[in-house]
């Protein structure tokens, strides 16, 4: 008997082509599965039924980042900013959201402490060291007086063995400057000393420039108010405070009196 030709010719089928052979409906059975697939209900964790743990892993709310502040801002921000600064004794003032002149120089103190840059603006570290309590070390410990920290330009003011004040100062730049017919070194002496003479009727003209209310404690040094105290070494060697800061000192006749103790080092 003659073969089969190609058009009657059968076979056995494989799996994979059993899997696309047309049924009796004129589909495959691959397609009926993906069709399955895509009718039926996803399970329960995509549905959120157990969504909640994996929601609870890193998605939670990010914790804000602290405010960015610099002289000329304004808000309660920085009220909270003036109210942690009077806390740790750095004088700014009454708080009033309102980021001046002497609030600027509680913030050139506070980093002086801590160890920061000394920029005047109030970053991530800055709020970091206000939160930490930064404070800076002291070597008055018992008694009244203040402290000139020439490493960090630094004026500490102790009461009763309680720190009391902490305020920004420029002390002497090592400059050579020309004054009663010699060259002299703007530097300022370390010691201990008391002060011996006050001036208390504002601003007092020197050979060396105007000084605010100088209490002077070393032959012609004096701890005095003046417009310009910038974070570093910059004067003839007193040590400059800001104005403000030196009506501070002044009020009630506590601070700047005969006899008060004044420690350099």
């Amino acid at each position: 008997m003659r073969p089969p030709g190609p058009a009657h010719r059968s076979r056995r089928l494989t799996r994979g082509e059993q899997h696309d052979a047309p049924d009796t409906h004129g589909q495959t059975r691959g397609r009926r599965a993906a069709a399955r697939r895509r009718t039926d209900p996803p399970p329960p964790a995509a549905r959120g039924g157990h969504a909640g743990a994996g929601l609870a892993l890193g998605t939670g709310a990010a914790t804000a980042a602290p405010p960015t502040l610099r002289k000329g801002s304004k808000g309660s921000s920085v009220t909270s900013l003036q109210k942690k600064l009077t806390r740790l004794e750095y004088w700014c003032g009454t708080p009033d959201g309102s980021f001046g002149h002497v609030t600027q120089q509680a913030v050139f103190a506070l980093p002086k402490a801590a160890g920061l840059g000394r920029d005047g603006v109030v970053g991530a570290k800055t709020w970091a060291a206000l939160d930490k309590g930064t404070q800076p070390r002291r070597r008055i410990t018992t008694g009244t007086g203040f402290e000139v920290d020439l490493a960090r330009q630094l004026l500490i003011g102790t009461s009763g063995g309680r720190l009391a004040i902490i305020l920004n100062t420029s002390t002497g730049s090592g400059e050579r400057y020309y004054s009663g017919g010699r060259w002299k070194r703007a530097t300022t002496p370390r010691g201990d000393f008391r002060m011996y003479s006050l001036y208390s009727r504002g601003w007092q003209d020197g050979p060396l420039g105007r000084m605010y209310k100088p209490g002077y404690y070393d032959r012609g040094w004096a701890i005095h108010g003046s417009n310009s105290i910038p974070t570093y070494p910059a004067s003839h060697g007193c040590a400059r405070i800001s104005v403000s800061a030196s009506e501070r000192m002044w009020s009630g006749g506590f601070w700047f009196r005969k006899g008060r103790r004044v420690l350099v080092y």
